[in-house]
């Protein structure tokens, strides 16, 4: 392992995590897919870069250079930018440009002091009474299996807009987190397959492929043991 991570839930409406990292060597790490997007800011020597990270809906390799500090916010889904739609971030990223120092970024349209790990709640819930940060009720009520009187046309563009995704695609993606968590914790692979609901094993192991890079049993090996 090349980074040191700590983590916080929060009570947000907003936010799913919050994580701060540092990397203590070069690290090139392989990200899950992830039905979420999130604000990174980092940190390297001594210049920070902004970026907004878009879901992804598959494995993405990644390579962090040693003394690089991070900062990221992990948003709900549903959650989104009105002025920068989430398709055009899917499976990558858009830097936001500084705004004359190195302490603030440009954001639609305005200047914004950078967050740190214990004020982000102050920082979303500013954003989102600018209306820069808004919640798609589509994408809960449809999550949480709620009735809608709107087509499924209609539902999938609004997903489309808030998240970059369809909701098959973010059911397909929860389905190997739960597989992939279930292995970490030492459950047989034949047991993740039923319990996370796949057809069979060649379907989890599909699955886990695309959305982890890893087989079942590399996911395996990694459980602890005892």
């Amino acid at each position: 392992m090349g980074a040191i991570f700590e983590s916080r839930l929060s009570d947000s409406p907003y936010i799913e995590i919050i994580w701060r990292g540092r990397t203590e060597k070069d690290y090139s790490p392989v990200c899950p897919a992830d039905a979420h997007w999130n604000l990174l800011f980092m940190k390297y020597k001594g210049k920070v870069r902004v970026s907004a990270e878009g879901a992804t809906n598959q494995h993405v390799p990644k390579n962090q250079s040693e003394g690089s500090e991070y900062l990221v916010i992990k948003f709900k889904l549903g959650v989104f930018f009105p002025f920068l739609p989430a398709g055009n971030l899917l499976n990558g990223d858009t830097v936001l440009p500084e705004a004359g120092t190195n302490q603030s970024f440009w954001l639609d349209s305005a200047a914004w002091q950078l967050p740190n790990f214990e004020n982000v709640e102050s920082f979303v819930n500013r954003l989102a009474r600018e209306g820069i940060l808004m919640t798609e009720p589509v994408v809960n009520a449809v999550l949480e299996d709620h009735s809608l009187e709107v087509s499924s046309r209609t539902v999938r563009r609004r997903f489309l807009q808030a998240t970059g995704l369809t909701p098959k695609m973010i059911e397909q993606i929860e389905r190997a987190q739960q597989a992939a968590a279930l292995l970490g914790q030492g459950v047989t692979i034949l047991d993740a397959v039923y319990e996370a609901g796949y057809a069979d094993q060649p379907h989890m192991t599909r699955s886990l492929r695309r959305f982890y890079g890893s087989t079942p049993a590399e996911i395996a090996r990694t459980a602890p043991v005892g």
